[in-house]
């Protein structure tokens, strides 16, 4: 980037470099999510399943991923070997380097589904497991013809009822999606299987994606160095002494969080154990800040560099600035109707025991917060300012991150590096494989026909472009109480993104409407895996949460169709 903006001299062979490594670091993070139990997957009906039967599910879980990975194995290996005749315009070394990735980690994966399945079940629930597979395998290859006669109603057996089945039982997303392509195209096509080895590489290797990681690796560190510690506490010497203040200083440091750290995963940790206790003590229902907590997930997914802005400006082709910067008012649209009823709910609250800060400490506390409030100015202004692009701007938050943790807040524990850069690889390896496998289905769609008997239909729907975005509110909702935002967005987006330009939509405007849809599924009970992940956050049963969420997803619906009827509220500052 320095060569590059500064001295105008790029470094060519830079990317190709990285695309090698890149494609290898998902593979390897996808192998090491695998090991850690890591993947992305619905436990919801695994867990409401009595112990015996759990273990089998579990059991079938594993045979289902091992399935997976035996039938790519040897087309991954045709495709690497294909893929030695293509050599690299600046470093000239053959792709297969990059593409042998893929073989060597089905293979790894291989061996850690077996050793796991070795350490968790009994070999004669194995077995009947797998002659439960067999029989379902047969039973679909002897009703070939019927399924061939169905026309495009058999993607309902595989994308719908397979796909729905393996997640059901627990099978991690990225696996389902992939042995739901494998098993369409093998028996309803002729094409060879190597086919979706390519298609996932080429979801896997998109160089924007490089951002995950990164910004993955950067929402860890702003974690340990103690800066997003710092923000709340100035946040709440602010605001902490009104009535429902901290509710307010959750919703800001919710906003400004993920402007840095990009996973709603991260946002949420890192702000949830600052604020709770303090909350709790005000007399808060447990179950209230966990509704509060996922609703501001749910507002914030919009907001730059959201991991999701980055994958649809990727399969869609949509300016990631533009993204970055229409997604700012629609959130802060949001966080104002949520801190609407934060109010309302707040009226009981105890403030008794609370004394307003004084000027002085408002002072030490935004003197200590000044370098931590940067940061997302500094990371915005370089996108915008077209200094470095959206992969590139995740290395100056972290360089920024380092630097500020060694000399101003001294905590920076060396000690820490190698577990945090081991979980960006396994939570970097889970969102891309998801990608990768979700890019396969895409294209079996798309050539199966889909796409287009989908345009038809989505182009013929009353009430032209305020028609076609009510069906997609609804569509993205349902798509996000059971998909996590990244896999749905690859799989939907390249099909629905071209019906939008077609009756009219802006783009960036569809992509706001299409994100906080499916956020309102996400966070959304009792399928939302969004919300059962601010319960494990916030340690809260989901029990007590449930009743409570719903006046907050309620907010956000409001905010949803507002958006949908005033477009300016997203491209207004295009």
């Amino acid at each position: 980037m320095v060569a590059r903006y500064v001295f105008h001299q790029p470094v060519i062979w830079s990317d190709e470099l990285a695309a090698i490594l890149f494609l290898w670091l998902a593979m390897l993070g996808s192998t090491i999510a695998l090991r850690r139990g890591a993947h992305m997957r619905l436990t919801l009906f695994v867990n409401l399943a009595p112990p015996a039967m759990r273990a089998w599910l579990e059991a079938a879980g594993s045979l289902v991923i091992a399935l997976f990975v035996a039938l790519i194995i040897v087309p991954a290996a045709e495709y690497a070997a294909a893929e030695r005749f293509i050599t690299t315009p600046a470093l000239e070394v053959a792709n297969s380097w990059r593409t042998s990735a893929i073989v060597v980690c089905a293979v790894l994966m291989m061996a850690v589904v077996l050793l796991r399945m070795a350490e968790q079940a009994r070999p004669s629930r194995l077995f009947a497991v797998a002659a439960v597979g067999a029989v379902a395998a047969g039973g679909l290859w002897l009703l070939q013809p019927l399924l061939l006669a169905m026309g495009n109603f058999n993607l309902l057996v595989f994308f719908c009822g397979l796909t729905a089945v393996c997640i059901a039982i627990g099978v991690p997303i990225a696996f389902g999606f992939g042995i739901a392509t494998l098993s369409y195209l093998a028996l309803m096509t002729s094409v060879p299987l190597t086919v979706v080895v390519s298609r996932m590489e080429e979801g896997m290797s998109h160089l924007i994606l490089l951002s995950v990681p990164l910004f993955v690796f950067l929402g860890l560190l702003i974690e340990v160095t103690g800066m997003a510690r710092a923000m709340v506490s100035f946040l709440a010497s602010l605001l902490g002494h009104v009535r429902g203040g901290l509710s307010y200083v959750l919703l800001a440091a919710m906003y400004l969080v993920s402007g840095i750290s990009g996973a709603k995963a991260a946002d949420m940790a890192a702000v949830a154990p600052v604020l709770f206790p303090e909350m709790k003590k005000r007399g808060a229902h447990p179950g209230e800040l966990v509704a509060l907590l996922s609703a501001s997930g749910a507002m914030s997914e919009t907001i730059p560099p959201s991991l999701v802005l980055i994958t649809i400006g990727s399969v869609t082709g949509v300016s990631i600035a533009a993204l970055f910067t229409g997604g700012l008012l629609p959130a802060l649209l949001l966080a104002l109707l949520l801190a609407v009823v934060a109010y309302f709910r707040s009226r009981r609250e105890d403030l008794s025991a609370v004394g307003r800060p004084g000027a002085r400490a408002i002072g030490k506390a935004f003197v200590v917060a000044i370098p931590a409030l940067i940061l997302p100015v500094v990371i915005r202004t370089a996108v915008v300012e077209g200094v470095a692009t959206a992969t590139e701007v995740s290395t100056i938050g972290i360089v920024y991150t380092a630097i500020i943790g060694i000399l101003v807040y001294r905590t920076f524990p060396l000690r820490t590096m190698y577990p945090l850069l081991v979980e960006t690889a396994a939570l970097t390896g889970a969102i891309l494989l998801i990608i990768g496998a979700a890019t396969a289905m895409g294209w079996a769609l798309t050539q199966s026909g889909f796409s287009r008997q989908l345009a038809e239909v989505m182009t013929r729907m009353p009430g032209g472009a305020l028609g076609f975005l009510a069906v997609s509110v609804v569509a993205f909702a349902i798509l996000g109480s059971v998909l996590e935002g990244i896999p749905a967005i690859v799989l939907f987006g390249p099909l629905l993104f071209p019906i939008a330009r077609q009756v009219g939509v802006n783009e960036v405007h569809y992509a706001m409407v299409a994100i906080l849809s499916m956020s309102l599924g996400l966070f959304a009970p009792p399928l939302g895996v969004g919300f059962y992940v601010a319960c494990a956050i916030g340690k809260v049963d989901p029990d007590l949460a449930l009743g409570r969420v719903w006046v907050y997803l309620a907010a956000l619906l409001v905010g949803v169709v507002l958006i949908v009827l005033f477009p300016w509220l997203s491209i207004g500052f295009l």
